[in-house]
């Protein structure tokens, strides 16, 4: 069982206090955090957590060993064997700047009057916000950590803190969040805090003397409109319907936000929830540079990106873009867009796929190199990797199922940036593990987020006849990169033609074991079919492997009917210069 309690520090400050982005000083800064985990001896497990909007610092574990309740708001991700596993890392989250749980907010006191700063308590930007998390990890002994992570406006934070400290942290993690909100999202936090200012009680932001009255209903407002945005529709008809209750002629849905709303001012404070909605509506992550490109750029981390399908507050494309700026920066990235039916609060609630994901991007053992020499396989992936320009330093394998091939490639060149893009989530989590990037994505529809030149090479190895769009997808690698390796079974091989000759059906081979009506296969080409595809889409064939399994067709290719005798074909093509 895990135990975890809530700590505090006085952060050492430069003279004169911390100065903030927006012009502000504050002289003093008490923080509130927690850790659970044990900390490796060389202190280079460290997870730092940063929490979403109206989160805290007990992130993990029991307060209390007999009441459940006292769960930390992630302990379903955060313990032994966890997406973020304590027996391998050691996890730290405070509360942040201007919150209300222990850190330094507006209902801390103003050492310069002796009261409540509350409506005086001054604007905080998020790179404060993570320029307090930097100090409070130095000052407890952290000059560099493992990896940082955070959801929604914690993605945010862990976005920011890669970007204002690059190195800091060797990875990032950005789970269901963006580079800004978006309109329909600041929209819904300008009537939020709209409510909570014209509440009577709200008195300017002073409402901390003994017995006076404070901006419930207002606060209780905001937090059900925004609550509204963490729910997607399709779980909020299952739950609620158009549903009432009985006895009070209330609708079910009406019910449960006034209970959240109940519920939240209980344990927040009204300025709290401005100022942080504020600095969150105030992010741009590509602020002061020319593109977001040129943000991602900053970057030093291995950086995942992580989306839910039904999230309409931070939206899959949102994270989307992020990941096209990363890749046209250059950098290692990972992107998934996780089926999530619950909305944006998904990443708390429904977290089954979201837990593999992260395991096997925190992990530390790179397992390319095992995998690659102990992987049975023929070695066509040899001959296709000897096609590979020797001056590559990054390839991106495309239908790359367990990432085997990638895995070869960084056999053979361990500094070389890997990525591979598949629609197998477990799969790609195998591509995660070995060390390798990984974007869950359809090659049909989803290639034009991976920008021009990201890439040195692409592969497509055994997957072109899979596909819906098989010239598209051509069209497509040689945008991506100057080289593309391309391997495919040729359906113009003599057994194939006799078979469908002598028999009428269609054939069943080694590289083609499939019936008619059962085959992945959607669109067969021949050797010629391809070679013509290219000289019509304008590529040129640089070099082509004719590969033979036995005699006759050995003897078919030696005699210079290729298209006879080649059963695979692997070839490298590359633009018309």
């Amino acid at each position: 069982m895990l135990i975890t309690r809530t700590e505090h520090i006085r952060l050492d400050l430069p003279p004169g206090g911390l100065r903030l982005e927006r012009g502000g000083v504050l002289p003093e800064i008490n923080i509130a955090y927690e850790t659970c985990g044990k900390l490796a001896e060389d202190k280079s497990n460290v997870v730092f957590v940063c929490h979403a909007l109206t989160g805290d610092a007990h992130v993990a574990g029991l307060h209390n060993p007999a009441d459940e309740k006292s769960a930390g708001w992630w302990a379903n991700m955060i313990c032994p064997g966890g997406g973020i596993d304590t027996d391998k890392f050691h996890v730290v989250c405070a509360n942040i700047l201007g919150g209300c749980k222990g850190t330094t907010g507006p209902c801390s006191i103003n050492p310069a009057t002796g009261k409540p700063y509350g409506g005086a308590f001054p604007r905080i930007t998020v790179r404060d916000i993570v320029t307090v998390h930097k100090l409070f990890l130095e000052q407890i002994g952290f000059s560099k950590i493992y990896a940082t992570l955070g959801g929604s406006f914690g993605g945010m934070q862990a976005l920011e803190m890669g970007l204002a400290f690059p190195g800091f942290a060797e990875r990032c993690v950005c789970i269901a969040s963006g580079g800004t909100v978006t309109t329909q999202a600041l929209a819904f936090d300008v009537v939020g805090r709209a409510a909570i200012k014209s509440d009577p009680n709200f008195n300017g932001g002073d409402f901390y003397a003994p017995g006076a009255a404070r901006p419930d209903a207002g606060l209780a407002n905001a937090r059900r409109l925004a609550h509204i945005t963490y729910l997607s529709e399709e779980m909020l008809k299952h739950k609620f319907g158009r549903e009432k209750k009985a006895e009070a002629e209330q609708f079910q849905i009406e019910s449960y936000l006034q209970y959240q709303g109940e519920k939240f001012i209980a344990r927040f404070d009204a300025n709290s929830y401005i100022r942080i909605t504020e600095a969150m509506d105030d992010y741009d992550f590509a602020a002061g540079f020319a593109s977001a490109t040129e943000s991602a750029a900053r970057s030093a981390s291995k950086t995942a990106f992580i989306a839910l399908s039904s999230d309409w507050l931070f939206l899959p494309d949102q994270s989307r873009e992020l990941t096209t700026a990363y890749l046209n920066a250059k950098k290692d990235v990972t992107y998934f867009c996780l089926q999530a039916p619950a909305g944006h609060d998904s990443f708390l609630t429904h977290i089954d796929e979201l837990r593999d994901v992260m395991a096997a991007f925190l992990t530390r053992e790179n397992s390319a190199t095992r995998e690659a020499k102990s992987h049975e396989k023929s070695d066509d992936y040899e001959r296709l990797l000897d096609l590979m320009p020797p001056a590559a330093a990054s390839v991106l394998d495309l239908a790359c199922n367990h990432g085997i091939l990638l895995n070869r490639a960084h056999a053979r060149n361990p500094a070389l940036r890997r990525v591979g893009l598949d629609v197998s989530g477990p799969a790609l989590v195998s591509v995660l593990r070995s060390g390798a990037g990984a974007i869950l994505a359809d090659i049909d529809n989803d290639l034009g987020m991976i920008p021009d030149d990201s890439f040195d090479c692409v592969f497509l190895s055994e997957s072109i006849q899979v596909l819906r769009e098989p010239v598209k997808a051509m069209r497509e690698l040689l945008r991506i990169a100057p080289v593309a390796l391309v391997s495919f079974p040729n359906f113009g091989l003599w057994k194939v033609r006799l078979a469908l000759l002598f028999k009428g059906r269609m054939p069943r081979t080694k590289r083609l074991p499939y019936h008619w009506h059962d085959t992945p296969n959607i669109h067969l080409c021949t050797l010629d079919d391809f070679t013509a595809t290219c000289a019509e889409i304008g590529c040129r064939i640089e070099h082509i492997t004719h590969l033979a399994t036995n005699p006759t067709s050995k003897t078919l290719n030696a005699l210079g009917l290729k298209n006879l005798g080649s059963s695979r074909i692997i070839a490298r093509i590359s633009r018309v210069r």
